[in-house]
């Protein structure tokens, strides 16, 4: 059956119509999705690091205290942030009755060397007269004893003549190194026992870093590897390993890492920071950190082709340095990785290189 020339008409006039939105649909899935600049991996050496946070404390705190007791705080010379030198007078303690005492001793050895000078005469006379029967040998004996516990009486005195005058040097209480002052407990007017804490002083103003590492990295860390510290100001601070603690924490498995800092930087102690001990130096493939796309808790990159279009690949990642990443699997040498603008991107896309026709 011959259909009327109508329909014929009508699909002619339906198929003229739908050639150029095919057309358009062609050129719209021809069309780039994206202009893309492309690297290529780099291999760089890069040092393997191990993570650490701990806490910035002195490097040796010292303790100034009394040395006497029942004395007086008569003046004080110090105060918390005062930077003094090894010997520095930081408190004076009253001296009135350490005064009054030396004097009565230095009486007594005085007295002790007159005493001396008498039983010495005596005991030369008996040795003079001893052959002569003159002097029983009782009393011969008894003038040799008397100059002997003259001598030892005279001694005794001297002695506590020299704890007097000690006594008399601990009413001025000194710095007992260069360094920080970091706390003062004196008080103006407070009667100190012996013991009693008036300052604490950093020694030598050296501030280290004791940062927690786990125990796994212990058998690779080792005095003398390079620390960077991230600073409290924001300041990226260098050191040293100095020690590696004897001890592992049984709650957490970490240990301490003692990081020795340059003498010359003295950032605020009890601060928390983070850092990074460098251990080996490495060869690492690395792209842009801009390269890499985070989906569904996996990295990724996009790598262009000839027929520049993109496929999406999944790789590993490692160290991270300087706006760079390490690729750890994934990809080699060859690939050309899409720098930026992979979050916009599908597999198969087609792509626009930039600097390419």
């Amino acid at each position: 059956m011959r259909k009327p020339p109508g329909v014929f008409a009508t699909a002619l006039v339906a198929a003229t119509l739908l050639l150029p939105l095919r057309s358009a649909m062609t050129d719209q899935s021809a069309a780039p999705a994206l202009t893309v600049s492309l690297v290529a991996p780099a291999q760089r050496d890069w040092p393997e690091t191990v993570p650490a946070s701990g806490w910035l404390k002195p490097w040796q705190e010292a303790i100034i205290a009394s040395e006497t007791s029942g004395l007086r705080v008569t003046e004080i010379l110090a105060e918390v942030g005062s930077v003094v030198k090894k010997g520095q007078i930081l408190v004076r303690l009253s001296q009135d009755s350490v005064l009054a005492d030396l004097r009565k001793q230095e009486a007594a050895v005085v007295t002790a060397q007159a005493n001396l000078t008498k039983a010495k005469a005596n005991a030369d006379r008996a040795r003079q007269l001893r052959s002569s029967g003159a002097l029983s040998d009782e009393k011969i004996i008894e003038y040799f004893a008397d100059e002997q516990t003259a001598t030892a009486s005279l001694a005794s005195e001297e002695a506590a003549l020299d704890s007097q005058k000690i006594k008399l040097d601990q009413t001025t209480v000194t710095a007992v190194d260069d360094g920080l002052i970091t706390s003062r407990s004196a008080e103006l007017g407070a009667v100190v026992s012996s013991g009693t804490e008036l300052f604490r002083l950093v020694r030598q103003q050296r501030v280290e870093w004791q940062a927690e590492v786990s125990a796994r990295y212990l058998s690779r860390i080792s005095e003398g590897l390079s620390v960077d510290i991230d600073g409290p100001d924001g300041r990226l601070l260098q050191g040293k390993v100095r020690l590696v603690g004897p001890s592992i924490n049984t709650n957490t498995s970490r240990a301490i890492v003692y990081v020795a800092l340059p003498q010359d930087v003295q950032p605020r102690t009890g601060l928390y920071v983070t850092g990074t001990i460098e251990l080996t130096t490495t060869p690492a493939l690395t792209v842009p950190e801009t390269a890499i796309v985070f989906r569904d808790g996996i990295n990724y990159v996009f790598t262009a082709g000839e027929d520049k279009r993109v496929r999406r690949v999944r790789v590993e990642t490692g160290r991270r340095i300087d706006g760079e990443v390490e690729i750890v699997s994934g990809i080699d040498f060859s690939a050309r990785v899409v720098t930026s603008g992979g979050a916009f991107l599908s597999d198969n896309d087609l792509v626009k290189i930039a600097g390419e026709g």
